[in-house]
């Protein structure tokens, strides 16, 4: 579907609103692998039921783990860190997510499986996690391109005692193999090189503390124990919070989003801080926060000056090149930009009408219908690709915009 977006710039009656958004798809992904090699059985609470993670809780059923859903509760039988199969067929379709962490987790269980995925995923950088799991002692077989899908893996449950993970495009490598360390004989030893931020990996280690095998953080990480079964509560996804928080900020509304709170250990919460301080263009080194890379490029021709986001180089390599994505949404409006080799700098501008392709991207559609909320005739094409991680989104954007134009 194309939805047209409304500008209500100068038709906003009501600056208040209070929306929801869904269980944090990070949380819910980790919350899952976790709970999947627990010992015993797991409840998680507000889970985020994107297309991402039941494609994900698809992969675990296919490796013989009982999920069960009801409604935003999932309840997860634990295989006590041995997989109940030694073969089988995986499928993690265009799901990072899934498509790392089933990875680290079948290099690190006894037997042969093949993991498939969409055409889309296999565009996707995978090497550096492979490389890491070869070292542990994995074997893989190429069934079309090297490291790339699909592939068959040849686990191991005692791999080498110390492996290093290359976490440059993307620290999703390194949350993979510290979840499945548990399953190593005697325990791991994991290093980080290259240069990523760290949030995400922080927030994998407190998960896997709170089901009791968090790792030790000296000159590596030392991985160990087992996971014990446990009530999850998820929190909200502050990354599909942070597009009403851009509301926010060009619009001059009061949107807050339920459940959202300042301490989360969610990554993007930076975002919302910065939006809350008023930045109004200038340098933004968003290495830590990339997912919102979109969000800032899709606001930034509001802000009074320039505004040069930076420190994305690794966005090239995931659902499409997020930075090109950025540049022809912006040129499509008419917006004065410059793609950098790790960033775009954006000018001041008044975006124009224009048809945004989204190139099959979420976060392309989510973002850009944000600047089409104070600009006319912006129209996102294929909007209903925000299902990967939102699913409502845009039925949300209309209740919103209803709210607040009503003057109630």
């Amino acid at each position: 579907m194309n939805y047209s977006v409304p500008n209500i710039f100068n038709s906003i009656k009501n600056r208040s609103a209070l929306v929801s958004v869904p269980g944090s798809k990070s949380i819910t992904a980790r919350a899952l692998f976790i709970a999947a090699l627990a010992k015993g059985t797991s409840e998680l609470c507000g889970a985020g039921l994107s297309d991402d993670c039941l494609t994900f809780i698809g992969c675990l059923k296919s490796l013989g783990i009982n999920v069960y859903v009801n409604g935003t509760a999932v309840t997860v039988d634990g295989c006590g860190g041995k997989l109940p199969v030694n073969s089988g067929e995986v499928y993690v379709g265009s799901a990072g997510t899934a498509a790392r962490f089933i990875t680290a987790l079948l290099a690190f269980s006894e037997g042969e499986f093949v993991v498939r995925s969409s055409e889309q995923m296999k565009r996707r950088p995978m090497g550096d996690l492979i490389s890491a799991l070869e070292e542990a002692g994995a074997r893989f077989e190429f069934l079309e391109s090297k490291n790339r899908f699909p592939f068959k893996i040849y686990g191991t449950s005692a791999p080498a005692k110390e492996i290093t993970v290359d976490i440059t495009k993307s620290s999703q490598f390194m949350s993979a193999v510290l979840m499945a360390g548990v399953c190593a004989e005697g325990g791991v030893r994991v290093n980080a090189a290259g240069s990523h931020g760290t949030e995400y990996i922080d927030m994998t280690c407190d998960i896997m503390w709170s089901f009791g095998a968090g790792p030790v953080k000296e000159r590596a990480y030392a991985v160990s124990g087992a996971y014990s079964a446990r009530r999850y509560d998820i929190e909200p996804d502050v990354s599909a919070a942070c597009y009403f928080y851009a509301m926010n900020r060009i619009l001059g509304t009061d949107i807050k989003v339920r459940g959202v709170m300042p301490h989360s250990c969610q990554g993007d919460i930076k975002f919302i801080k910065l939006m809350q301080s008023g930045f109004d263009g200038g340098k933004a080194d968003m290495s830590a926060f990339s997912d919102q890379a979109l969000t800032m490029a899709a606001i930034a021709p509001y802000f009074s000056r320039p505004t040069h986001i930076c420190g994305i180089g690794h966005i090239r390599g995931q659902e499409c090149d997020r930075i090109a994505a950025m540049v022809s949404g912006l040129s499509a409006m008419g917006v004065k930009c410059e793609e950098l080799e790790d960033g775009v700098i954006i000018y001041p501008s008044r975006p124009q009408p224009a048809r945004i392709d989204t190139f099959g991207d979420h976060r392309v559609a989510m973002s850009f219908a944000v600047t089409g909320l104070r600009a006319d005739g912006i129209v996102i094409e294929n909007a209903e690709v925000c299902s990967k991680t939102f699913k409502e989104y845009f039925s949300v954007l209309d209740g919103l915009v209803g709210e607040l134009t009503c003057g109630r």
